[in-house]
Parts: structure tokens; C-alpha cells; sequence
């Protein structure tokens, strides 16, 4: 115990003598650590290119009309001789001679007595890029995609106009109507919104370093049009995601509303109509959609060309048996579409032709025909089953999660003048 004693006040007195003598060993350890905040090595982190750029000197530039790469590159440099050589290596990566006006590109270089450029940036979209680097003893290319942050959002409205027009009023992006037509396509035709309909949708935006770039997937929608409520909820089941209402059935059903995205119906099936070219009576066995000339056709259902050629009345146009019931014709393109005769399958809104006025045609629309059982009907009366429901094994866990989401959905006012945002976070 004496010992013990001992050895414990030596230690004690042993410690007390060294602080008094040499206190600068135990301060050390706090002024490594202060010193060390001060000492930190920053480390180079890679831009949006995940390139390493920190000390490079950096010239930003847009492409001018009929600007080519050699325009660009010749002033940074860089030969002749390699323009030719990044154009001959670039064929499979993107195709240089073609580079387009309007677009951004940048040059990162070393500036010391000469120019000495280390990368070639060209942004083909606003996500999509290219890079020319020029750093190794051989030039490499590659591409590659900014990341992209998704932000959700909510809107709303009631429409006045168009659905177009009423996002256009609360500065959301029209592409927003694309996406909502996409989604309703085999339920609403969007050539007969009315005053009055109205809608709520969850989707997510697009942004890079903070900067606007485009709609993502619409999550979940309700659109009520003449009095009808439509719910729609992304579900993904057995690896696959779609659109399906609240009872579980898919909105995809086996022909399509219309076979244009957008336009403006002009004239509907009729047993009786006075033609605007041949000044008389008489029936008019299709539906006509007006829209500027070009504009993509879509095949309305999965089937096999049967016809696809030029008449005089019907002037170029496309038609199509899907089985042993329907067929559809579209009539007075300005031309069919690549690889569209005869004997192809085709595939649901896949772009069969293009919007013109060929044949008896008084301005650019398509006309849109339908046939059931060989009779010619009005497409639009037609009731088209659902396809591909909720498995059952699913649908226990489908309920659940549209509660949730519908509650979401139900709960957002009919904005006037803006919409809300929500953070993805």
C-alpha cells in the first residue's frame, strides 16, 4: 500500500514539475489543431463536366449561324490539321461538322506566353455535352449529362382559354401540357377542353446549377373534363410503371383519343356536311384536326399497315388494321413517314406521318377515320376497355399508397394567379 502511495505522488509531483518547466509540450496539441484548421489543403473538386479546371483560364461562347468548329478552334491555336483529325475520331461520339447555331460551348485553356487549350466543352442540350481533350498525346472525345436536380412541384387551375394558356398565366412550362396530354391520352381529347375544366397535378421539374431545364415525370394528376373526374397515379408493378385510375385499371387503353398531340378539331364525323371543296352535301365519315403543316401523326393503336400511298381525294395517307375489329385511316399528309408501306407493324403513337394538305384539302389537317366491324364510326363515341389493371397481389399495397397520394392531390386549392412549389427534400 506504502509503495503504492509512493508511485502515485511521484507521478503527481513528476507531471507538476514538467508543466512549470516545459509548458510549451502540452500546449502543442491545441496549436496543432488551430493551425491545422488553417493549414487545411483545398482540394480540387471537378465542374459540371467533371473536369478539374481550378486553373485554367476559361472562354465562353455560343454558336453563331453558319459557324463551324474550325471558326471556333482556330483562334485558341489549334491547327488545321488536328480540326481535321477531331473531326475524322468524332464521327461515332457526334457529329462536328454539324455543330448547331444558338448553342453554348467553352474552351478551357493555359495562358502563359501561347494559348494552350486543354478542353473543348460543347453542350448539344441543355443536359447533354461533349468534350475535345486535348491534354494527352493522343486527343480523346467523349459525352456525358450534367446531373440533374428534381424539384416537385404542385399545380393547378381552372381553365378559361386553354390548358396551354392557363400554365402560360402562372409562368409554368407548357411542356407541363405535353406531359398531362401524354398521360390522358386514351381518356381526354385535348382538342375539347371546355371552360371550366379544371386540374391539380404533382410533377417534377428539371433544374442544373440551379437553372431551369425542363418537366420530369408528372407523379399524380386529377383532371375533371365535362363534369368527368379523372385521377391519374404513377405506379410502378412487376418492374413496369404506368398510369392507372383509382379503381386500379390502366389509363392505357388500345386506340388513343387523337392522333395528333395537340391541334384544333374542325370538323366532326357526320352523315351530312357541306364539303369546303366540292360545294355540296355530303357525309363526312372522319374527324378532321387542324394543325400547322409538319406536325407528327401518331398511329392511334398497335397493327399493320395496309395502305400507304397517294389518291386524289385522300391525298397521301396511312392506313392501319389493328385486328379483326378496328382500322384507322389518316389522310391528306405531306408525306408518310421513313419505312411506313405496306406490311409494317406499327406500333401505338408511333409517328406514321406528318400534318398537310394533299388531296381535297382546303388548308394543313389530317383527317382521322375509324372502322368497326367494316362500318366507318365516330371515333369519339367509342367506349375502349382498360388494359393491364392492377395485378391483384398488388392491390392491396396500390390502395394504400394512392389513399396517401389522393389525399395530397384533393387537398391543393385551384390556383388563379401562380402555383405552389414543395421541396423535394
Amino acid at each position: 500500500m506504502i509503495n503504492a502511495a509512493m508511485n502515485s505522488y511521484c507521478t503527481k509531483h513528476l507531471l507538476i514539475v514538467l508543466l512549470l518547466t516545459f509548458p510549451i509540450l502540452f500546449s502543442c496539441s491545441n496549436k496543432t489543431e488551430s493551425e491545422s484548421e488553417k493549414e487545411k489543403i483545398e482540394i480540387p473538386m471537378p465542374n459540371i463536366y467533371g473536369l478539374f479546371t481550378d486553373t485554367l483560364k476559361v472562354f465562353e461562347g455560343v454558336v453563331k449561324k453558319n459557324e463551324t468548329l474550325t471558326d471556333i478552334l482556330l483562334p485558341h491555336n489549334i491547327s488545321y490539321k488536328t480540326i481535321s483529325k477531331i473531326a475524322e475520331i468524332a464521327k461515332e461520339k457526334f457529329n462536328v461538322r454539324k455543330i448547331n447555331s444558338g448553342k453554348k460551348y467553352k474552351i478551357y485553356s493555359q495562358i502563359d506566353s501561347v494559348e494552350t487549350v486543354h478542353y473543348f466543352v460543347y453542350e448539344s442540350s441543355p443536359v447533354n455535352f461533349a468534350i475535345i481533350n486535348f491534354t494527352d498525346s493522343v486527343i480523346t472525345i467523349s459525352t456525358g449529362a450534367k446531373e440533374i436536380e428534381l424539384r416537385e412541384r404542385t399545380a393547378s387551375g381552372i381553365i378559361t382559354n386553354s390548358l396551354y394558356m392557363t400554365l402560360k398565366n402562372q409562368k409554368i412550362s407548357d411542356l407541363l401540357a405535353l406531359k398531362m396530354a401524354e398521360v390522358y391520352a386514351w381518356q381526354i381529347d385535348f382538342y375539347h377542353v371546355q371552360e371550366g375544366d379544371n386540374f391539380k397535378v404533382i410533377f417534377e421539374e428539371k433544374f442544373i446549377d440551379g437553372e431551369f431545364v425542363g418537366v420530369g415525370d408528372i407523379k399524380s394528376a386529377y383532371f375533371q373534363h365535362r363534369k368527368n373526374n379523372f385521377y391519374a397515379f404513377y405506379y410502378e408493378q412487376n418492374g413496369d410503371g404506368e398510369y392507372f385510375d383509382e379503381e386500379g385499371n390502366s389509363l392505357r387503353k388500345a386506340f388513343l383519343k387523337s392522333p395528333l398531340k395537340f391541334g384544333r378539331m374542325t370538323s366532326s364525323f357526320s352523315r351530312r356536311r357541306f364539303h369546303p371543296v366540292l360545294h355540296k352535301f355530303k357525309a363526312h365519315l372522319g374527324t378532321d384536326y387542324a394543325a400547322p403543316s409538319g406536325t407528327p401523326i401518331h398511329a392511334t393503336g398497335d397493327g399493320v399497315v395496309i395502305e400507304a400511298r397517294y389518291k386524289r381525294s385522300n391525298g397521301n395517307y396511312v392506313k392501319i388494321r389493328h385486328n379483326g375489329t378496328f382500322m384507322t385511316q389518316y389522310l391528306h399528309m405531306s408525306k408518310i413517314a421513313n419505312g411506313i408501306r405496306t406490311g409494317v407493324a406499327v406500333k401505338q403513337d408511333q409517328v406514321i406521318g406528318f400534318v398537310g394538305m394533299t388531296g381535297l384539302a382546303t388548308g394543313p389537317h389530317v383527317c382521322y377515320r375509324f372502322w368497326k366491324n367494316g362500318e366507318q364510326v365516330n371515333h369519339r363515341r367509342e367506349k375502349v376497355k382498360s388494359s393491364n389493371p392492377i395485378a391483384k397481389e398488388n392491390s392491396i399495397k396500390y390502395q394504400i399508397y394512392i389513399d396517401s397520394v389522393k389525399t395530397i392531390l384533393d387537398s391543393i386549392a385551384f390556383a388563379q394567379q401562380g402555383a405552389t412549389i414543395t421541396s423535394k427534400n
